[in-house]
């Protein structure tokens, strides 16, 4: 059985580990919270905009926002209310207990005039507590520690750069160092203290901020952000032992979402090694066509629908409504250029160096893009949205494009950066956009060049069948010529390529398990990527693993995978992206979007 996430065992750099944080956020930024209370990962007013609180990569420059009983003691317990990512973290001692409420407040209106505030309540529950609190913003990856301006005893503005943080509350704060607050309180059962940290720009900040929320006004904003969680996850529902765990999955990929464009985020965070001292540490906070193709279609399979059509659009228009101008990732707000810079100077998670900000595998060709983009279209038709004439227009330019590529080799699922290759899971996703725009075209009645699709269709079908297959052993393999299998076989199925019961996909999902599994999680691959150091376990291909062998009817080992997966997860429900099963300890960007979409696949798959 995989060992259960370490719980908080700071190394010799005092860095928690990734199981003890907490994720919560407004659709538009994100923040890590750990089991002490205290925020070390923070960006405004974006995903992936500089950090303001950046100790998760470097202790001591980063910045961080402690709250908690004085002594720094772990929280007793904590946990998310039902239904939404506001977190509640308790505190207790032998003289007295209290609960810690962080959230990023939402409003109506708010996916395009957000508030940009993180609030933290504590409200006292039994006895007595003594408080303390520390805020040590450092703006742009720890680079600028800001300019601190007083402006009444409770209000304080942080500057710095393009940067801009409204510090207020019910606290008495004092100067710490110039560029950071302190305070402490002693709160008693039924009384609140409140820190509203709130982004603005410094133009807007000078000579003076605006007045900031009142105590009544932020109880407010807490308890419509506690409603507006409930009403969203409300719409979901998957009625099985694993219903309510697939549900935090889906409420973590909402989290995940950029409400003003639709955008879906990998992770909220950069440079998480793969391997902790390694080199193997890249920027997630940006929107994968791939991931977020399969995010919008596990969101689907619980109820949650609208998800689906911000998506659609946001690739359409930053793709410019054009298959020439297809990037296989995009800047949450549709940005191209993703430029990958190493930050030095900083320490990195546990001395996992360099620190990266940006990805270069946004000018990558990944050719299985094509496919899952007719795929989002096919599902769209069958939820009843025939596509318009723009739409259908861009989808017949991807087709074609497909009907043209598929010959071309690629970087593939993985990002491979070393030289491309003849990758069969792209191959067989070229298909699926040749298979997918044919059928679109017959059910909406539409004009298509069918009989040049059909033929490339058929085309890629034998070269799959002959050259991306081992007669000998009877299964697929990862490319062209090769004899090794990777995990992205196990997602051949999902359009109907082959079925899942096909003898030959049941032997490949052996091989797999045979060849790649380690500690009973699922690499992705063991050859050599062209990149120095070694990694763990990649999370999304055990649940990957599990769907394949519920949907051949191995239940009994399905469910065996699948445990053994959803054990990797924190005791929030939280999964990385990668997992050490020898040290039980997670690795990679956290929380990891395409890990959470996955469980949701896999719940799907053996409750049906």
């Amino acid at each position: 059985m995989t060992p259960p996430a370490k719980r908080s065992t700071a190394g010799p750099n005092r860095y928690p580990a990734i199981a003890d944080y907490a994720m919560i956020s407004d659709c538009h930024t994100a923040a890590l919270i750990s089991r002490t209370g205290c925020i070390d990962w923070c960006c405004f007013p974006r995903f992936d905009s500089g950090s303001y609180f950046g100790r998760l990569l470097d202790w001591e420059k980063g910045g961080h926002c402690s709250l908690g009983p004085v002594g720094g003691e772990s929280a007793d317990s904590r946990s998310y209310l039902d239904g939404s990512l506001v977190l509640e973290t308790m505190f207790r001692s032998a003289v007295g207990e209290a609960r810690l409420l962080d959230c990023f407040t939402i409003r109506r209106g708010g996916s395009t005039h957000p508030y940009h505030q993180l609030l933290r309540v504590v409200e006292g529950v039994r006895g007595r507590m003594d408080l303390e609190l520390t805020v040590a913003p450092r703006f742009d990856y720890g680079g600028v520690s800001p300019w601190l301006r007083k402006h009444g005893s409770n209000v304080f503005t942080a500057i710095g750069g393009d940067d801009g943080l409204i510090i207020s509350g019910d606290w008495e704060f004092d100067p710490l160092d110039h560029h950071g607050l302190t305070a402490h309180a002693s709160i008693q059962a039924s009384e609140r203290v409140r820190l509203s940290l709130q982004f603005a720009r410094p133009q807007d900040l000078d000579p003076a901020p605006p007045d900031p929320p009142g105590s009544e006004e932020l109880d407010e904003r807490l308890d419509y952000t506690i409603r507006w969680w409930k009403r969203w996850s409300s719409k979901g529902a998957l009625n099985t032992p694993g219903g309510p765990a697939a549900l935090r999955s889906a409420v973590v990929l909402k989290g995940l979402t950029n409400a003003p464009t639709g955008a879906i985020a990998a992770a909220p965070t950069t440079s998480l090694p793969e391997a902790v001292g390694g080199s193997r540490n890249w920027d997630y906070r940006f929107s994968w066509i791939r991931d977020s193709t399969f995010t919008v279609r596990a969101l689907g399979e619980l109820g949650f629908q609208d998800e689906a059509d911000g998506f659609r659009r946001f690739v359409e228009r930053s793709a410019a409504g054009t298959a020439g101008d297809l990037q296989i990732m995009y800047g949450v707000g549709g940005e191209r250029r993703l430029t990958e810079i190493e930050l030095d100077g900083l320490e990195g998670y546990r001395g996992s160096r360099p620190v990266r900000i940006g990805n270069a595998a946004a000018k990558q060709v990944q050719l299985d893009v094509y496919g899952e983009l007719l795929e989002l279209a096919w599902e769209w038709q069958n939820r009843g949205h025939s596509p318009d004439d723009d739409y259908w227009r861009f989808l017949v330019e991807l087709v074609n494009a497909a009907a043209v590529r598929w010959r071309d080799p690629d970087r593939g699922l993985w990002e491979i950066r070393g030289a491309p290759r003849h990758f069969v899971h792209s191959k067989v996703s070229m298909w699926g956009a040749l298979d997918r725009g044919i059928k679109l075209a017959r059910e909406c009645q539409r004009k298509a060049p069918e009989r040049r699709w059909k033929k490339a269709r058929d085309e890629i079908r034998q070269a799959v069948e002959t050259r991306g297959y081992d007669k000998k052993r009877g299964v697929f393999v990862r490319a062209f010529g090769a004899k090794a299998v990777d995990a992205a076989l196990l997602l051949l199925p999902l359009n109907g390529f082959v079925a899942y019961d096909d003898e030959r996909m049941i032997r490949t999902t052996d091989a797999i398990r045979h060849d790649l599994e380690e500690g009973g999680l699922v690499k992705r691959y063991r050859r050599r990527d062209g990149l120095a150091g070694q990694e763990g376990t990649f999370l999304p291909c055990t649940f990957w693993l599990a769907e394949c062998l519920a949907k051949q009817g191995r239940v009994t080992e399905a469910r065996e995978v699948f445990d053994r997966g959803v054990a990797t997860g924190n005791d929030l429900g939280l999964f990385a992206e990668e997992f050490d099963p020898a040290k039980g300890e997670m690795l990679g960007n956290f929380p990891q979007g395409l890990t959470h979409l996955s469980h949701i696949a896999a719940a799907v798959a053996l409750a049906n």
